[in-house]
């Protein structure tokens, strides 16, 4: 069965291409040479309702889809990862866990300015210790004292949790004896420390800032959802975001396609364009078949999601898959631009040091392909 976007999906796609189009790729380059945040193009993508864009209409939501998103942020990533994973992180990482696991005086704190776009959210799992055993790594502890939480530990590589309109980040700490739970910590609450931005090899754009917190003091109220469910709660919203990443990824691979068929059509070699050579134009084939294979897997678990289907095994293929297309194809446009593509003053040098982080946020090609193994039913360690 052939999949088709409904019309309402059609003019989103349309809507959002032309304010990257205008508001974003002009920009791009200069944004990644000077490592610059745009705290204005976020204020524009939250007044487009792309902040909000799945969440409840109460809290100033869109009520859409999980494809709408992910059509959104495919489209945004086509302009510019570091953009791309603003978004995503913003939405899946930082509003996510408040709108799914938030009491209904949480969410009417934080939710009306995230949805907006005033502010963002950052979301603390990872631990300078931790990686892909983020429960058994997870050193931060959190102890009640007078009716407040007291956190201790340090947070690694958490986007959008150092920018200027940075309101809340939600970080998991040990609790109890085997418990971890999740705390929602305002921005500039005495104890936290944010230390200085990553010097990063991609998403220059992007803002990623390592976490200290010291004697953190927060009311027992901003506990997030059940005690001791954290995790759990995190890990459900990793699967979501796996998905996210899935279409970020598909964003990526349609830049790498778009400039490499414009390039071989301009530029000729021995008389005639270099697209007429096979043995290019057969790698831009390869490149169209992964770019439609990923986005149908990423669009498949994003239907299931919408559908109140499981969703883990459709996330990891979708994620592992888009990911590692993503990275082959900065490789073949670098190659297909030749000395131009090693040049930093085409996007190819960009896009090829924002592709590998694809392979390892949100859950590494290793961990996707060990979900996948284990729901196939095979007893992998």
């Amino acid at each position: 069965m052939a999949f088709q976007l409904t019309p309402e999906h059609q003019a989103l796609r349309a809507m959002v291409r032309e304010f990257a189009e205008s508001e974003i790729i002009p920009h791009a380059a200069e944004w990644d040479r000077t490592h610059h945040f745009p705290v204005d193009v976020v204020h524009k993508m939250g007044e487009l309702g792309l902040l909000g864009i799945v969440f409840e209409e109460e809290y100033g939501g869109g009520g859409g889809d999980f494809l709408s998103l992910c059509i959104a942020i495919e489209e945004i990533g086509r302009a510019d990862q570091s953009m791309g994973i603003t978004l995503e992180a913003a939405v899946g990482l930082g509003i996510n866990p408040i709108a799914a696991f938030g009491t209904p005086e949480q969410k009417a704190r934080w939710l009306p300015d995230l949805l907006a776009g005033r502010t963002l959210a950052a979301f603390g799992l990872t631990e300078p210790g931790g990686g892909s055993d983020a429960a058994g790594a997870t050193r931060t502890r959190a102890a009640l004292d007078g009716g407040e939480w007291v956190i201790n530990g340090s947070k690694a590589f958490i986007t959008n949790s150092g920018t200027d309109i940075t309101s809340v980040i939600t970080v998991t700490a040990v609790t109890g004896d085997n418990e971890i739970s999740a705390l929602i910590v305002p921005a500039g609450t005495p104890g936290l420390t944010v230390e200085p931005a990553y010097d990063k090899l991609g998403w220059h754009a992007s803002d990623t800032h390592g976490l200290v917190f010291e004697d953190c003091r927060v009311p027992a109220e901003n506990l997030l959802g059940e005690r001791g469910r954290g995790f759990h709660q995190f890990l459900a919203t990793l699967d979501d975001g796996r998905i996210a990443v899935g279409a970020l990824s598909v964003g990526l691979i349609q830049a790498c396609l778009d400039l490499s068929v414009e390039y071989a059509l301009d530029r000729e070699a021995f008389g005639r364009p270099i697209g007429a050579n096979q043995g290019l134009a057969f790698q831009l084939a390869d490149m169209d078949v992964t770019l439609e294979a990923a986005r149908l897997l990423t669009y498949k678990a994003a239907a299931l999601k919408d559908a109140g289907q499981p969703i883990k095994q459709a996330a990891a293929r979708a994620k592992l898959f888009a990911s590692e297309g993503a990275v082959s194809a900065t490789r073949v446009l670098t190659q297909v631009l030749g000395g131009y593509g090693f040049m930093e003053e085409g996007p190819a040098a960009r896009f090829y040091r924002d592709a590998k982080i694809l392979e390892i946020g949100e859950g590494t090609s290793e961990i996707l392909r060990l979900v996948i193994s284990r729901s196939l039913g095979l007893p992998v360690l």
